[in-house]
């Protein structure tokens, strides 16, 4: 099975290839640009207040993999039980291999909350990551990124100031909390997906609201109708479009959001008529999937299984076989049989090394060009041991704090998604 980065290299090359060429760069090349960097979300607009990752030591920069993983390895027994490495599925298999628990962000939440002892947590994934696990842990406990520029353009996507533009504009057309009988059921209740700045959970958390993950999305959607008539759903429109078409919800009640126009685009009569109002994001490495993609697998081999993630549009959700989190993606690929075929969309890193611990069936990912996510990718070896070493000299490196009058109502919307367990 070839490695994520020869497979990249080999893509920068494809003629097909919508990714960034400068794909096969180390990421400290690109740290300083006004971009998330190679990868699936290069085209993506960029925020100018994003964390930027500062210089890293040319100790780091030019040390070879063996190298840097030997510093890993040393840093990691001094350091022993008081440090805990976070990884996320979608991370390249040379942190993986590291990380003390790998999962989605619904698992490494649960991780960062259920581990009081340890000092530190390394967090192998993205900033709204980050924040996260900070919020949940405990005080005395430090959250680090590797590097702070593995941000998030989805959770990019929708920025506090046109939230709560868009509440007021809601609230104007349908009322508040507070209109009329006490008892009624809310005219409208926030969610915000996962992958969203921890301003955005709290502002969720101060409203009524709550946090989802692709895990979850179903259970919390529930527990938002027992409470109210509407929900407005932050920041990715494929999960909430998918998560409310599964539950029965018609497409003339879903309709979008989008944060520079008017009412989002919509009219006063479309907003009251609608179950659902969903945040004009999207990732951009699930963007890429296709019913095309998904009809070639199948034509080049029948009786494929096609697994695919909700953040994927609606239609590839449709054709696909099953629709899960990476958890269930994992699920899947394990609860099959030698021999068996699944066709997988989702981030590369992910799928690949499936394929590399179920040798006996064919693995591979819907999206013949490999485009991995730009943040995810951002991660490398030279980072992890740059926070380790750190912390052996007693230095705390890219911590991430989240101001307290933030993580208070952060927290509220955060624990009752914890408590919203998947069905």
């Amino acid at each position: 099975m070839s490695s994520v980065t020869n497979l990249i290299l080999k893509a920068a090359d494809a003629e097909s290839s919508t990714c960034d060429s400068q794909l096969p760069a180390e990421p400290w090349e690109v740290d300083q640009n006004s971009s998330y960097g190679p990868g699936a979300s290069h085209g993506d607009d960029f925020p100018t207040v994003a964390p930027r990752q500062g210089v890293l030591p040319e100790r780091y920069t030019s040390a070879t993999p063996d190298e840097l993983d030997a510093m890993i390895i040393a840093a990691r027994e001094t350091l022993g039980d008081r440090v805990k490495i976070l990884g996320h599925f979608y991370q390249r298999d040379e942190i993986v291999k590291f990380a003390d628990f790998v999962g989605d962000s619904f698992n490494l939440a649960q991780a960062a909350k259920a581990h009081p002892e340890a000092e530190a947590f390394v967090f192998c994934g993205v900033h709204f990551m980050a924040e996260t696990a900070d919020i949940l842990s405990q005080d005395n406990q430090a959250v680090i990124l590797p590097n702070l520029s593995a941000g998030c353009s989805m959770a990019d996507m929708a920025n506090i100031s046109q939230v709560e533009a868009c509440w007021e504009e809601l609230s104007e057309v349908l009322g508040t909390n507070s209109d009329g009988d006490v008892a009624a059921k809310a005219p409208l209740i926030p969610v915000t997906y996962m992958n969203s700045a921890a301003d955005i959970k709290a502002f969720c958390g101060r409203n009524g609201g709550i946090v989802c993950t692709s895990s979850n999305a179903r259970t919390v959607l529930d527990w938002v109708f027992e409470r109210g008539e509407r929900v407005v759903f932050l920041p990715d429109q494929h999960l909430g479009r998918n998560t409310a078409r599964a539950m029965g919800i018609p497409d003339e009640q879903i309709i979008m959001w989008h944060p520079h126009l008017p009412l989002g685009g919509n009219t006063a009569e479309e907003i009251r008529a609608a179950k659902v109002i969903l945040w004009n994001g999207f990732c951009s490495v699930h963007k890429r999937f296709t019913v095309a993609q998904i009809e070639k697998a199948r034509a080049e081999f029948p009786g494929v299984r096609v697994v695919v993630h909700p953040e994927c549009p609606a239609p590839v959700v449709d054709a696909a076989d099953v629709s899960g989190s990476t958890e269930v993606i994992r699920r899947e690929v394990e609860a099959s049989k030698p021999g068996d075929v699944i066709a997988i969309g989702t981030e590369i890193n992910m799928v690949n090394r499936l394929a590399q611990q179920y040798p006996d069936r064919t693995i591979f990912c819907l999206d013949p060009v490999v485009c991995p996510c730009s943040t995810m990718y951002r991660i490398h070896p030279a980072y992890l041991a740059y926070a380790l070493e750190s912390l052996v000299d007693g230095k705390v490196v890219n911590q991430i704090t989240v101001d307290e009058s933030v993580a208070e109502h952060a927290e509220v919307a955060l624990e009752r998604m914890l408590a919203a367990k998947p069905h």
